[in-house]
């Protein structure tokens, strides 16, 4: 009998499980990758601070309004901010809408799985009828078509979700920074490290929906469901965001005959940590409104950073694009940390083994990342 020798997996990023197993993080250590990651994630902090309050305010106040002209406005309505806008001159939240609404195709975790339930259907019901209870046209559309408006409200719970993921992170970020302009934060492993105590700190952070109507409120995703910060939104969003993603408009083929779209959402690889920089400022690429809001609130030793670059101004929104990136991948070495089976620096043969395995797993989803570009 001819022994049958067993194939190897060659992984191409094995050698970052040994990073990770030694307290070393997916991107480089460098001065460089500190300043840079730094430097971004303030913008970004700042960028989503922004985000998370108009999301939360269209959750609030927005709800089951079918032409919300002005929910970018949070409620502050003038001419002047009205000539703002016609003139773009303001923050991209539709930026987040896509986020958003990437998290809600995607679904995962106790959010996408409650607002599926009968629970959920009946706390629909009492708003919708609270706020069209007197209203014979839309009530009757209700009856036509009994899961359009409850799918509304479906949309205003990832409003709100996402906008209360989003406070922490950008609290997160901001102290990051604070933190490093105080000469506390010096090496990639630091960012890493202080956002792990971030998520970890605030991982059971409820994650709870109300609305007012006639002076009452009515809770859609009540503080007694157990819905919390990490579990029901944050990991959702580093899966839907960080790794599927949507494709792009203009940059592949919709057309099912073309074979360019994977029909299989658990396949899709176009998120934040896969998608390729060069695109970033042509038009259809959701990524380039968050860039073009980030190079407003860019610290100027960053933005002095792309000054000298080779294009300088020229290419800001992809440099910009670039760093980002780096960024992210420090967020999700927090999140791959934060989330493992045992601690890494356990002596325990079993342990190891596990830990090994689960960061295989990582890196096998990882292969074909910018993983590589980021640290050469």
């Amino acid at each position: 009998m001819v022994a049958i020798k067993k194939k190897q997996n060659h992984n191409p990023l094995a050698e970052y499980i040994q990073r990770l197993q030694t307290g070393q993080a997916l991107l480089a250590d460098s001065p460089q990758n500190v300043l840079e990651v730094v430097g971004i994630l303030k913008s970004y902090g700042v960028i989503i601070d922004a985000y998370s309050k108009n999301l939360i305010y269209i959750s609030e106040n927005q709800f089951l309004v079918f032409f919300p002209f002005f929910k970018y406005f949070n409620g502050e309505i003038n001419f002047q901010k009205l000539l703002r806008h016609w003139w773009h001159d303001r923050i991209n939240f539709e930026y987040a809408e896509y986020c958003m609404k990437a998290m809600m195709w995607h679904g995962g975790g106790g959010l996408d799985a409650y607002l599926d339930t009968k629970e959920f259907q009946e706390r629909a019901e009492a708003v919708i009828k609270a706020k069209f209870g007197i209203n014979p046209l839309i009530m009757g559309l209700n009856q036509l078509f009994p899961d359009f408006l409850t799918e509304q409200l479906r949309m205003s719970a990832y409003y709100s979700g996402l906008g209360q993921f989003w406070r922490v992170m950008a609290d997160m970020f901001l102290d990051l920074s604070d933190r490093y302009d105080r000469g506390e934060i010096k090496t990639i492993p630091d960012v890493v490290e202080h956002i792990k105590a971030g998520l970890v700190a605030d991982a059971l952070k409820p994650i709870t929906y109300a609305v007012k109507l006639n002076k009452k409120v009515y809770e859609i995703i009540p503080q007694s469901l157990g819905l919390t910060f990490l579990a029901d939104t944050a990991i959702p969003y580093v899966e839907a965001v960080f790794f599927r993603g949507t494709p792009f408009l203009g940059t592949v083929s919709y057309n099912a005959q073309g074979y360019q779209v994977p029909p299989d959402q658990s396949r899709f690889q176009y998120g934040a940590l896969y998608a390729d920089p060069l695109p970033i400022g042509g038009a259809g690429i959701p990524p380039t409104l968050l860039m073009q809001d980030m190079r407003h609130y860019l610290p100027e030793y960053l933005h002095e950073v792309y000054r000298r670059g080779l294009r300088g101004e020229d290419d800001l929104r992809v440099q910009i694009c670039m760093t980002f990136q780096k960024s992210m991948f420090c967020v999700t070495t927090a999140a791959i940390l934060g989330l493992m089976p045992y601690p890494a620096d356990s002596e325990e043969a079993s342990e190891q083994e596990a830990n090994r395995v689960y960061l295989e797993k990582w890196m096998d989803r990882l292969q074909n990342s910018q993983l590589l570009n980021v640290n050469k």
